[in-house]
């Protein structure tokens, strides 16, 4: 029962936050890093790959992943980072998608997204899938502390990211299960790389605010 409320999770989640940007996009070139035993995303996107005479690339290091017997789908039995072998595949082409469902730590999702960003045409969408970290807290449904710690830095990061990439990119975060960031490539200009983030939460300002908002209460 929770693997068919997860498949489902994964299923809307998917439906209502990328699939209106691709279904009706002719040619449509589609990177994705992770394919499950399901195959969930690849068998989405490769349905709309065969409708739109598109073309989906497909890499996971996982050699029993589930196959497609489609001439509009390419599998790459390696790691994402393993950036000599797949740019022999990409090199030449512009994206209009990449998804990234591989190694859900901050660091490795930043080394993904800048090496990877420059071959996403103007306009297309760099999605990032489990980064809510509010299911795996220990009152949830999934508590699991790595997951939950693990998903945490990496919203943190990608936040960090768009703070200093406002003018280079658009952010939008889906909470709808494990989450999912969507992040739409405005211009051609190379990332900057991401600083922590100075919030004015724990200043003499916001102390004297929180004081004075408790005596008038």
């Amino acid at each position: 029962m929770t693997e068919n409320i997860e498949s489902y999770r994964h299923k809307r989640k998917f439906l209502d936050f990328i699939y209106k940007h691709i279904d009706n996009k002719k040619e449509i070139k589609i990177l994705e890093f992770g394919v499950s035993e399901r195959g969930l995303s690849t068998n989405l996107f490769l349905n709309v790959c065969e409708k739109n005479q598109g073309e989906l690339i497909s890499i996971d290091i996982n050699a029993d992943s589930k196959k497609f017997d489609s001439n509009k789908w390419t599998f790459i039995n390696t790691r994402d980072d393993n950036f000599l072998e797949i740019e022999k595949f990409i090199k030449d082409k512009k994206l209009d998608v990449i998804y990234l469902d591989t190694i859900h730590k901050a660091d490795h999702v930043e080394k993904i997204l800048f090496y990877y960003f420059k071959y996403l045409k103007k306009s297309g969408f760099f999605f990032i899938d489990d980064t809510s970290s509010l299911p795996y807290l220990k009152s949830r449904e999934k508590n699991n502390f790595s997951q939950e710690i693990n998903n945490q830095e990496t919203f943190d990061r990608i936040l960090e990211i768009f703070n200093e990439n406002h003018e280079n990119i658009d952010l939008e975060f889906s909470f709808v299960g494990t989450g999912i960031a969507k992040i739409q490539k405005l211009n051609n200009n190379l990332l900057k790389k991401p600083k922590k983030i100075n919030y004015r939460q724990i200043s003499i300002k916001n102390f004297l605010r929180k004081f004075i908002l408790k005596i008038m209460k």
